[in-house]
């Protein structure tokens, strides 16, 4: 087996020397001033040990990768009656496309498009205020990190409610279907202060590991979620987790993944390790351009794809 830290450490030596760094996400004006030539990348077992590079402690916006753990907070809230309100197949549009609610009434794709996040996160706010539903999802993110520092970005929740009208047009077209209960306002504003939540790849990799291990904290031996619903937050990260380059990030790195406009994707390597990287460039398709090309030159040396 090779050695991980000297693997993760090559490959962050590889990715400084390169120049195709992709550009970074110019409709957030927070994300827009991001430097795009940095990158870390941090790596966490199911046996305890860390493997971190580059710029692999320090905090980014997480944005859309805040999806698979609300996602997984709205299944212990309702279970599988979630899946009324959202889909579980790729979309095959961009993350942000109204196009397919249209055609389908109000039911979005999948939970990891905007739309479905949104509706997600209307399960999460229901029955309680924003304030108190954001605080749920904060400490979540806390205690899976196992650090209390993890955060939101204000500055970045702000930027994206200023120019967030593609969202607020998404969730009314929601909720004239019934998809959506609450005041659109509530939902929004807690959709928008999630995806601001700022984390390292260091604490980033560490919130995921219950989704390598079983669904179980490896450390604590805590069961987050059960050992079938990790398996399947896991295909759905397969398959959904990269918006329209879903099917080439399967093919390309072979991991579940879910990647998010601030250039960060958590990725797992189920029985192994839960791994998170970040460059802020993204690609077409908004995913972070290094990063994916980092996790398929990972996945290749360790011989971790779940195809074998």
């Amino acid at each position: 087996m090779p050695d991980l830290d000297a693997v993760v450490q090559e490959i962050a030596a590889e990715m400084a020397q390169r120049s195709d760094r992709g550009e970074v996400a110019h409709y957030i004006p927070e994300l827009a001033r991001v430097d795009p030539g940095q990158f870390g990348i941090a790596v966490v077992g199911t046996d305890g040990a860390a493997a971190v590079a580059g710029d692999g402690d320090l905090p980014f916006s997480i944005q859309s990768i805040s999806k698979v753990f609300t996602l997984t907070l709205a299944l212990g809230m309702i279970g599988d009656r979630l899946w009324r309100r959202v889909g579980r197949e790729p979309s095959g549009n961009p993350f942000n496309s109204i196009v397919q609610l249209e055609r389908e009434r109000g039911v979005p794709r999948n939970p990891f498009i905007n739309a479905g996040a949104i509706a997600v996160t209307d399960v999460i706010v229901s029955g309680h205020q924003p304030r108190e539903s954001l605080g749920e999802i904060l400490r979540f993110m806390q205690f899976l990190s196992r650090d209390a520092t993890v955060t939101i970005d204000a500055a970045v929740a702000a930027s994206e409610k200023r120019t967030g009208f593609r969202n607020t047009a998404l969730a009314n077209y929601m909720r004239s279907f019934g998809v959506t209960e609450n005041p659109v306002d509530f939902t929004l504003g807690v959709y928008f202060h999630h995806c601001a939540i700022a984390m390292s790849c260091r604490q980033l990799a560490t919130a995921g590991l219950f989704l390598a291990h079983g669904g179980r904290d490896p450390e604590t031996g805590f069961s987050v979620v059960s050992a079938e619903r990790a398996r399947r937050i896991n295909a759905l990260m397969l398959t959904c987790g990269h918006y329209d380059g879903s099917g080439e990030f399967a093919y390309r790195v072979g991991l579940p993944g879910k990647s998010g406009v601030g250039g960060g994707i958590l990725a797992v390597a189920p029985g192994r390790a839960s791994i998170a990287v970040w460059a802020p460039g993204l690609d077409a398709a908004g995913n972070s351009h290094l990063g994916r090309i980092a996790l398929e030159r990972l996945a290749r040396r360790m011989g971790w794809s779940i195809f074998g």
